[in-house]
């Protein structure tokens, strides 16, 4: 058994994908034994008065953002944090975010951000969770932090959208949307009159980069109860590292990011926040997703890279404005945290002239595992190659073995992104990482196969797998055929108990607004039994206004089981 996993494991470390890389991206990278937060000092010393973030019209030279943050950790210095503790971000993207993440990280501590979605029973649950002794949190939403706030958080500082404006605009902003005033006094305070009190901070925080934990991520919870993902500062710098050798976007201080996917989760906050700053590029920050706004200022700005998830995709590609804004100054768009239909990626590619590439990752790998070739053979309906210095394979689901090449498994992980574990899972983490052939892997849950090229394709999630009479069928395969339809603007497709067939497949559509009546339940069937093996036909279609999705807007097939199992009184499938 050990000479064969030993073969097999050679089938992968051999790097097949290799052949398959676009020319000057190199197998490895060399990642530095330094804090995150050093590529926000080398870019404010190489870069001082280049724009780091826009927003709104207000300007955040690179130098103002780093003595922000050096500020914010000196109040955090002087107020007794540092390493071991943890600061919680509740905000959406802006300065403000920036500056505590960075300003945390400068002072030792730990930052562990916040769906800005979040109910006051999910804001205590992580607050607790964590261990976080200082909240960082937005005026707008006040009353529901009040009412998840634990007792153990010591103090809270309070800002708002308004306090990073441009003068006439936070007057608009403040009459439009009346901010609450937060609670001053006892443990609340107010972050703008830290920043103008505070001294810089220039000490050193003697931070371990391999096992000091910059960033404690709570994943999305499409599985079940979230969990804390501990990043290292090594693991996150890794991946930036990783994600600028793809890209090759040669010399530094030129790009310009959009910055709509929010920083509160890893996606957003690596191949944006951290990239973008790593890359002394101008971010164009949004605390929320506006269509409209969002193509005004790639326009305006000249915006040269986009990372979105497929929805932001279709919604532009949807959008009755669309011509209206010149979109061409993109060049390299990445689609991430759900499967970009093949269609939609090719009408993108048509409107704008830029590259979108389909990648893949997850929280516990900082997230970015996988990506297609910008400039070379990017294959449709795949994740693509794994980046740099990353190792991955597919492993039997239930055993620690891997597979042959070839075969359909698991998707495994194994490289300098991967997490240090689950903050106080030690059951969990003996369940996601595996020993095999001298390396330490981690499961992602994906199913998974490898072509003979190196090019990966995930087949579905584990849990997400619909058995039919006997057969697998997987939901992505339905989906696809259900985005070639020209009147379908979204699906989802799950599996329903049946009584003798243990699950049949039903699709969820979100249908295009012209559309709308004019579309039966039984046209789309029609449509798919022209397209798909009889097995894989969905027995059952919705129609919905929309779709439950995540705050990057993954559509939650959980969810959509969860109210179907409610619906019906049921717990599960039918006898198997």
């Amino acid at each position: 058994m050990e000479a064969d996993q030993t073969s097999i494991f050679h089938q992968y470390a051999s790097r097949p994908w290799a052949s398959s890389y676009d020319e000057g991206v190199p197998l490895d990278v060399e990642v530095p034994e330094k804090p995150l937060y050093s590529i926000l000092e080398d870019s404010a010393r190489g870069f001082p008065s280049r724009t780091s973030i826009y927003f709104y019209g207000y300007k955040m030279s690179y130098e103002e953002l780093y003595k922000a943050s050096m500020r914010f950790a000196g109040y955090l210095k002087d107020r007794g944090y540092g390493r071991g503790d943890v600061v919680a971000l509740f905000l959406p993207n802006s300065p403000q975010f920036a500056v505590a993440y960075y300003g945390s990280l400068m002072a030792g501590a730990t930052v562990s951000p916040m769906n800005v979605l979040y109910s006051p029973h999910e804001i205590r649950r992580q607050l607790e969770d964590s261990g976080a002794r200082l909240l960082v949190a937005i005026d707008l939403f006040k009353d529901k932090v009040l009412a998840g706030l634990p007792g153990g958080v010591e103090e809270v500082l309070w800002t708002g959208i308004q306090d990073y404006l441009p003068p006439v605009k936070a007057v608009l902003y403040k009459l439009k949307n009346r901010p609450p005033s937060p609670p001053r006094g006892g443990k609340h305070g107010m972050l703008r009159e830290v920043l103008k009190s505070s001294k810089e901070y220039s000490g050193d925080p003697g931070i371990n980069p391999r096992s000091d934990i910059a960033a404690l991520m709570y994943t999305g919870g499409t599985t079940g109860t979230p969990k804390g993902a501990e990043l290292t500062h090594y693991n996150l710098l890794a991946n930036v590292i990783q994600i600028d050798a793809w890209f090759k976007r040669g010399v530094r201080g030129e790009d310009v990011f959009v910055g709509a996917l929010p920083w509160f989760h890893i996606y957003g906050q690596t191949a944006v926040l951290n990239s973008g700053i790593h890359k002394a590029a101008t971010i164009l920050t949004y605390a929320r997703w506006d269509i409209e706004t969002v193509m005004k200022d790639i326009e305006k700005h000249r915006a040269t890279v986009f990372h979105g998830v497929p929805l932001m995709y279709i919604a532009i590609l949807n959008h009755p404005k669309r011509d209206r804004y010149n979109l061409k100054s993109l060049e390299v768009c990445i689609s991430g945290a759900a499967p970009l239909p093949k269609a939609v990626a090719e009408e993108f590619e048509k409107v704008t002239g830029a590259k979108l590439r389909e990648g893949y990752g997850l929280t516990e790998t900082s997230p970015v595992t996988h990506v297609n070739p910008i400039l070379g053979k990017a294959r449709p309906g795949s994740i693509g190659l794994p980046v740099p210095s990353t190792l991955a394979a597919v492993a039997d689901p239930d055993e620690p073995r891997l597979l042959p090449a070839g075969k359909t498994g698991e998707l495994v992980i194994s490289g300098p992104q991967v997490m240090k574990g689950y903050h106080n899972r030690p059951e969990e983490n003996e369940s996601v990482f595996f020993e095999c052939c001298s390396r330490t892997w981690l499961r992602t849950g994906d199913m998974a196969y490898m072509d003979p090229e190196g090019y990966f394709y995930i087949v579905d999630r584990k849990k997400d797998i619909i058995k039919y009479k006997g057969y697998s069928v997987f939901p992505r395969d339905v989906e696809e055929v259900l985005y070639k339809h020209p009147c379908v603007r979204e699906a989802a497709v799950i599996g329903v108990p049946h009584p003798e067939y243990y699950e049949v497949p039903k699709a969820f559509i979100v249908l295009k607004p012209e559309c709308r009546g004019k579309v039966s339940e039984e046209d789309i069937i029609k449509y798919t039994r022209e397209h798909l093996a009889p097995y894989k036909v969905p027995r059952i279609v919705e129609f919905r206004e929309d779709l439950p999705k995540t705050a990057v807007g993954k559509i939650l097939r959980r969810v959509l089981r969860e109210e179907e199992l409610r619906k019906r009184g049921e717990s599960g499938p039918g006898p198997a």
